[in-house]
């Protein structure tokens, strides 16, 4: 059985929109003025190295989709071999390599693809995908990177109407020279 994993970058406000700067936010690329060190870079990556599966929402997807391809090394790499999934209802014909389309009854094809996947999935970014993800109680595990800012606007990874979900604090470091730190959240027994 696959292990669903949630990787969010997140303000300590909760927001975790556009940390890359991609999307036009007025906060946009703001992860970009923090130092996460090597720690933190390493952890990125060696997420990525243990997934089996990419599990994404359509506006990260499309993100993804315009930036990896063209990359090379071992992160690229491995997100362009990856076989990916991405959840859309809008979509079409997904043109990035190795990527399959769900876009009806999200819950019962994750729960399939958890079934048929003997290590990680793993979901970065895709908001709307996660919230769907923790009302269908298929969220394993969440590893927040916590960066020291607050945001004061834009979406917040946990919106109201979420009920509750009880964690475990599994793992917590701080990386970087800016206190930049990562939360790693089990489901509570």
């Amino acid at each position: 059985m696959g292990k669903l994993v949630v990787t969010e970058f997140v303000s300590l406000d909760g927001v975790f929109e556009d940390p890359g700067g991609a999307e036009g936010y007025e906060h946009g690329g703001w992860t970009f003025e923090y130092d996460r060190g090597q720690d933190g870079d390493s952890f990125k990556l060696d997420e990525v190295m243990e997934a089996e599966v990419q599990l994404l929402g359509r506006v990260t997807y499309e993100g993804f989709a315009a930036a990896w391809p063209s990359r090379e090394g071992p992160f690229a790499d491995k997100l362009n071999r990856d076989p990916k999934y991405v959840v859309s209802t809008t979509l079409t014909e997904p043109e990035w390599q190795n990527t399959k389309l769900i876009s009806g009854r999200v819950s019962e094809a994750i729960t399939k693809l958890k079934h048929e996947t003997d290590g990680v999935i793993l979901v970065a970014g895709s908001g709307t995908l996660v919230r769907t993800l923790l009302e269908a109680d298929l969220v394993d595990e969440l590893r927040l990177m916590l960066f020291p800012t607050i945001l004061g606007r834009g979406r917040r990874l946990f919106p109201d109407g979420i009920d509750r979900l009880k964690l475990k604090l599994a793992e917590s470091r701080t990386v970087g020279s800016d206190g930049v730190q990562i939360q790693i959240y089990t489901r509570a027994e």
